[in-house]
């Protein structure tokens, strides 16, 4: 089992300069991205040469990726990295080249065989350096500390927090349309460190991350009965959630990981039940003659929505935390679907399924300003990035002789910048985890 090793964390020249850089603006279908020079950093000894390419190299892509950056091309830069940390940056020669913004650094072995990766950031227009840091870590562990890296420039730059540092869940798909194999599997949010989390014999569904811990809740089908699950990331330890007499399905935690939300299916009625991890205990939150399924918290867990079709068709509700007051707040055509409630509190994502397509969108809690992001034959499932800014989801899409291909996507919540997430196989059920510890 992969383990993030521990490193420290050092305050490094952080300055209070009053930037003249303009954060990137993004509106519905377009950014203007900001030219930014991401120079390799300057090794200290030539055994630190790789890495002072290759986490310069993942700041770049992270940066890039995110759709409000557009990185530089080094065949342009003028001045050498070992130049900017000796002689300070000649600002005259970056903003030849159109860089608003520029990130330095350094990679030094120390006595005791760690390594000192160090990064600063710079305003190339007021001359001033924004912020620097400074990680003490494993070479081993050099990847997390470029997304450690490219989240502080985010978050100084754009006043968001990142959602570079973070890992993303999800069931892959292989073999044939009629004897699918389904698993459980996790990588970081660019596609490294990938691995599976179960066997290829057990059929599983929908994971989800807790917010606290190191653990994952999901369906499986594991001994022939569909019941929810939670697993360790760490150990691999896997238990059964509750003593529940009927099928369970559709779990997702609460903002504090102390309790999960799911729904049961028992004499042909579906409702949603709420489970205490602690104590064990679980209470019955809706008592709907119709079927209330797919339960999201709200970041202050006072309230929950969930999909039911109650109404006679499948719309979304808001609910108070203990079931009472539930109130429709979709009214559009078509149908509606696993909604998620987003970290900032703002919006709540979904699915919608009107006229043949499959659309994600995104609504406000009280049911105004629904607004679509992307389209497809079949795309579902979203999830929020732990800064409320990107939804994952998983499109699937025909191929030949009637089959399909599932793969996982990113979009910005204002329907740009939509990227296509790498994985070695079929993939759906993105679920994606909170700043890593």
């Amino acid at each position: 089992m992969r383990r993030f090793s521990l490193f420290i964390l050092v305050l490094f020249f952080a300055t209070q300069a009053q930037a003249q850089i303009q954060a990137p603006a993004v509106t519905a279908g377009s950014a203007q991205s900001l030219p930014i020079a991401v120079s390799k950093f300057s090794a200290q000894s030539p055994e630190e040469e790789q890495l002072a390419k290759d986490v310069p190299a993942i700041v770049a892509r992270n940066l890039q990726n995110s759709g409000l950056f557009e990185p530089l091309s080094p065949n342009n830069f003028i001045q050498t990295p070992e130049s900017i940390e000796a002689d300070q940056p000649r600002f005259g020669e970056w903003r030849a080249i159109n860089a608003q913004a520029l990130v330095s650094g350094t990679v030094t072995k120390t006595d005791d065989g760690r390594t000192r990766v160090e990064f600063r950031l710079w305003d190339v227009f007021s001359q001033q350096q924004l912020t620097g840091m400074a990680y003490m870590t494993t070479p081993q562990n050099w990847r997390r500390i470029a997304h450690i890296i490219s989240d502080e420039i985010y978050k100084r730059i754009t006043g968001e927090e990142g959602y570079f540092d973070t890992r993303i869940v999800y069931i892959s798909e292989s073999g044939p349309a009629t004897s699918r194999i389904k698993r459980l599997a996790i990588m970081d949010q660019d596609g490294a460190n990938h691995r599976y989390l179960s066997p290829a014999g057990e059929l599983v569904l929908t994971p989800r991350f807790s917010p606290s811990a190191q653990e994952i809740t999901y369906m499986s089908y594991k001994g022939g009965k569909p019941r929810v699950y939670l697993y360790n990331i760490d150990t691999g330890q896997q238990e059964v959630l509750g003593n529940f007499p009927g099928m369970t399905f559709a779990p997702r935690f609460s903002p504090d990981g102390n309790k999960v939300i799911m729904s049961l299916s028992k004499n042909g009625n579906t409702d949603i039940h709420e489970l205490d991890l602690r104590s064990r205990e679980s209470r019955r939150l809706t008592t709907n003659s119709g079927i209330d399924t797919a339960p999201s918290y709200s970041p202050t867990a006072q309230q929950i929505v969930f999909e039911s079709d109650r109404g006679g068709a499948q719309q979304l509700y808001v609910m108070d935390r203990n079931g009472g007051n539930a109130e429709r707040i979709t009214f559009g055509k078509g149908r509606y679907a696993n909604p998620v409630w987003s970290p900032r509190g703002d919006l709540i994502a979904f699915t919608k399924m009107q006229g043949g397509q499959f659309y994600i969108g995104v609504i406000r809690p009280d049911g105004s300003g629904e607004r679509l992001i992307t389209k497809a034959f079949h795309v579902e499932g979203p999830s929020w990035s732990p800064n409320g800014r990107v939804l994952t989801y998983f499109k699937e899409s025909r191929s030949g002789k009637g089959g399909r291909t599932a793969k996982l996507y990113t979009i910005d919540l204002t329907g740009y910048n939509e990227r296509i997430l790498k994985t070695p196989s079929g993939a759906s059920d993105p679920a994606w985890s909170p700043l890593n510890p």
